[in-house]
Formats: C-alpha cells, structure tokens, sequence
C-alpha cells in the first residue's frame, strides 16, 4: 500500500522532466527544417540549382573551345576566308573540320534546350548527343584522311570526343545525383516539420499537470 504514492509520484516526476524535454526539441527543429526549407525553394526560386549551372556553363566551353580550335585550324591552311569557302562550300567528309564544329553545336543546342530551358532530370538527352558524337567521330577517323593533314587532324577529333564524354560524366555522377539528394533531403525536412507541429499543438504546458492530493495512508 505504501508504494502505491510513491510510485505514482515517481511516474508525476518522470512525465514532468519529460515534457520540458519536448518542448525544447519542438521549440528549435522546426526553426532549423523552416531555415532548410526556405533555403530550399530559395534555390527552386533561381530556376537552375548551381550545379546543373556548372554543367550548362561546361557544355558553353565544349562549343566555344572547339570553334577557337576550327578557326585556327582554318589560320593554318592559309586563311580564315580561303580555308572556309574550301572546308564549308566545297565541303569534303574526308578532309573538312566543318562538320566536326556543326556536332559541337548539336551538342550544345540539345543540351542547352533540354537541362537549361527545360530543367530535364533525366540521363537519354545526354545519352543521344554523346552516342551520336562517339559514332560520328569513329566512322570519320576510319573513313577520312584527317590523320594525313598534320596535328589537328588527330586534336579536333580527340577534344571533342573526350570533351562529350566528360559532359556525360558530370551529368549523371554529379548533376543528377546532388539534385535528387537535395530533394530527398527538403521532403524529409518538410515531413519533419509537419509532424513537428502536431506533435507542437498536442504537448501540454505546465499548468495542465497537477498532483493530486496525498491521501491519508489506510484511506
């Protein structure tokens, strides 16, 4: 009979502790998933996270570096007006850079469109560019006489197919991963200060909590 109060003044003291415990957690996580949250949308707000604005900004360098390779290709020959009304008007697959410009602006306009304009989070863009410029690339290695007209017939051809590659790498290792992450991470922060503030609403405050009076023993 006589533990009877004193485990229930035990029980009294132990839900009290516990209570200023949760009020505390309440009080601090939904100020920081409200920060994770607002700098989320934050980043949704600029239409284009960083990374994929690396991305964007490397497939510019890809067509920008190999138009400075065509043109002092064509300086070489014996200038720029000469060398291009031969390699554009007069255009032969087995000896002309012309077309090896035309896949880096391929590259570029389909990748542009598809992860800049329209925010694409998905590998089959990227993939058809890299494929067309890899088959493209192999079959004028093999067919033309590019390897007979000095060094840029091996540079052109090697920058562009590595620089394809690098592209597909970055997308689907680094882009597209980070992103989905950053995702996962906002939904579960949003999830989380969802059940923060039920659980906020349902906690009791210190007056609601009294003891009863203690009863005479035998009573």
């Amino acid at each position: 009979m006589n533990r009877v109060p004193g485990d229930t003044e035990n029980a009294h003291s132990s839900s009290v502790e516990s209570c200023p415990s949760l009020r505390d957690v309440h009080s601090i996580n939904p100020t920081q998933l409200m920060a994770r949250i607002e700098s989320y949308e934050g980043r949704e707000k600029k239409g284009i996270s960083d990374v994929r604005r690396t991305f964007c900004l490397f497939v510019t360098f890809d067509l920008l570096f190999i138009t400075l390779l065509w043109i002092i290709e064509l300086n070489v020959k014996g200038g720029i007006e000469t060398t291009l009304a031969k390699e554009v008007l007069q255009y032969d697959y087995s000896s002309s850079y012309f077309d090896i410009f035309l896949l880096a602006v391929f590259r570029f306009k389909v990748l542009i469109l598809a992860y800049a304009m329209c925010r694409l989070r998905h590998w089959w863009a990227i993939a058809f560019t890299t494929a067309v410029t890899s088959a493209f690339l192999l079959a004028k290695v093999i067919i033309s006489q590019l390897f007979s007209q000095g060094a840029f017939g091996y540079v052109l051809p090697i920058i562009s197919f590595i620089l394809a590659w690098i592209e597909t790498w970055f997308l689907d290792f680094k882009v597209l991963p980070q992103e989905a992450e950053e995702e996962n991470r906002f939904l579960i922060a949003q999830d989380a200060s969802e059940r923060a503030a039920l659980l906020h609403s349902g906690v009791l405050s210190d007056g609601q909590f009294y003891s009863p009076p203690e009863s005479v023993a035998g009573n």
